[in-house]
């Protein structure tokens, strides 16, 4: 039994269970207001000291325009403010562009960040789990500078200490519900600092119309279409191996057809050769002529390609062995690209055993070995998964278009990739609205970049096809 205490003694000891350990309430310490005030104030100025410093045309505006007030009385100042406001919409209506990167996206990523950000910052974090409410005291990530560009809004954020990137990429659809975007990315841009991706709108919605068949040759990075930050796409074939994934309709042909277009002067050079491999007789067939006798549809064509190409790639090793570690396109030693259309077929689908194991045992040395001495694979497939294509991690550089399930994304572009942004599950299988549209993981980046195809139709193939005749016919 327990004894009954008086007074303030009774009051602070109190028995939950007769078996059980007493509770004791937890002291209150009376802050004094003084202290309360200071601090207040404390907040207030600092507040205003960091405004005044990232953003201090914004700042002196209203100060600038409340001196003339207060000088020269207010018909002065509405004056003054008419002339500017004029003055910057002629700025807008003359030159757009410079307007818009001097002066426009600046106003807008202020009014953003003040309007969108800062004010629903402590409830998305709270809610979301990124912030913590201890002890009656929240803990949130510090929201840094918001740089607004064409086509979204990039915030950088300052993280907890403890946490992980991964505990942002794993609440991205909470990010971008919160702040009223349509997806969220993220990226690592200094220790303890990230980056937030927030697109406001697609500058990729449209389909490309094939792009103009260069002037100069070269094997250089060719541009095949733009990126989602309206820079040019341009991929990398030389000294590289590129792995395209998609589900049927999603426009692995722009993809492939648009770095053909880009080599197609330096093949007309000498300085690159096109090898095709089309077992499904369907894509490369329509500019069969530009491969030459480097064409093959039937399994076992494509393994005698394959073998060729192996032959052609020792030969090289041995040539340069002690004398150059990096392959320069000469007409001599031209840069060799193998474009597989269909690579499942042959490494799973098709009913020989023994043919399937040589021609994955000669796309596995190409892989390894090749791009050293100027041989490169270009391979398309639908189906990722290891058991079909388990030689996918020897590309370097991949490319996931459409998918049909979120898990194929991660075994394109690999683990993470879709957590940090890259939703190729969620393109849309409209060909209007989403064919040639993906996400590229290059080998020097391990950030998945937005991108899209331009569309190469067969009218395109066939006047790429007669120029080329022409070429090779004049020469």
């Amino acid at each position: 039994m327990f004894k009954r205490l008086p007074g303030d003694e009774a009051r602070n000891l109190v028995s939950t269970t007769p078996d059980t350990a007493v509770v004791f309430r937890p002291a209150v310490v009376t802050t004094p207001a003084i202290l309360t005030l200071v601090i207040l104030a404390w907040g207030m100025l600092a507040g205003l000291v960091r405004t005044i410093w990232r953003h201090p045309i914004a700042a002196l505006v209203p100060v600038a325009l409340g001196a003339v007030c207060y000088v020269y009385g207010w018909p002065s100042a509405a004056c003054i403010l008419g002339v500017v406001v004029l003055a910057l919409a002629s700025w807008a209506l003359l030159d757009r562009p410079s307007f818009a990167r001097l002066v426009g996206f600046r106003l807008l990523a202020w009014w953003r960040l003040v309007w969108i950000y800062r004010r629903h910052w402590q409830p998305v974090m709270v809610v979301s789990g990124l912030g913590r409410h201890l002890r009656g005291r929240d803990y949130l990530p510090r929201l840094g500078k918001v740089t607004c560009t064409s086509w979204a809004d990039l915030v950088t954020v300052r993280i907890l200490k403890g946490q992980a990137v991964k505990d942002w990429s794993d609440r991205t659809d909470h990010l971008a519900q919160g702040f009223g975007a349509t997806s969220c990315r993220v990226a690592l841009s200094h220790a303890g600092r990230l980056t937030l991706t927030f697109p406001r709108s697609d500058p990729l919605a449209s389909p490309l119309s094939a792009l103009p068949i260069p002037e100069v040759p070269t094997v250089g990075p060719v541009e095949i279409g733009k990126q989602e930050d309206g820079r040019p796409w341009r991929l990398k074939v030389h000294g590289t191996h590129v792995l395209v994934a998609g589900a049927t309709g999603a426009g692995k042909g722009s993809i492939i057809w648009s770095v053909i277009r880009s080599l197609l002067p330096a093949a007309g050079a000498g300085l690159v050769e096109l090898w095709a491999l089309d077992p499904k007789l369907m894509e490369l067939s329509y500019g069969r002529d530009l491969f030459g006798p480097r064409y093959a549809a039937t399994p076992e064509e494509c393994a005698g390609l394959l073998d060729e190409a192996v032959s052609v790639m020792q030969k090289r090793a041995a040539r340069f062995a002690g004398l150059q570690r990096s392959h320069t396109p000469t007409v001599d030693d031209p840069f060799v690209l193998v474009v597989v259309d269909e690579v499942a077929f042959l490494t799973a689908y098709q009913s020989d055993r023994q043919l399937r194991q040589r021609i994955s045992a000669a796309l596995a040395t190409l892989t390894t070995q090749g791009r050293a001495v100027g041989v490169g694979v270009l391979a398309a497939l639908q189906d990722p998964r290891k058991e079909v294509m388990n030689i996918r991690n020897l590309f370097p550089d991949k490319i996931a278009l459409r998918l049909d399930e979120s898990e194929q994304v991660d075994m394109v572009l690999g683990d993470g990739a879709r957590d940090r942004g890259a939703l190729a599950d969620h393109i849309s299988p409209v060909p209007e609205l989403g064919a040639g549209v993906g996400y590229v993981r290059l080998e020097a980046s391990p950030e998945p970049v937005r991108v899209r195809a331009a569309y190469v139709s067969d009218t395109d193939i066939r006047a790429m096809v007669t120029l080329f005749t022409e070429h090779q016919e004049a020469a």
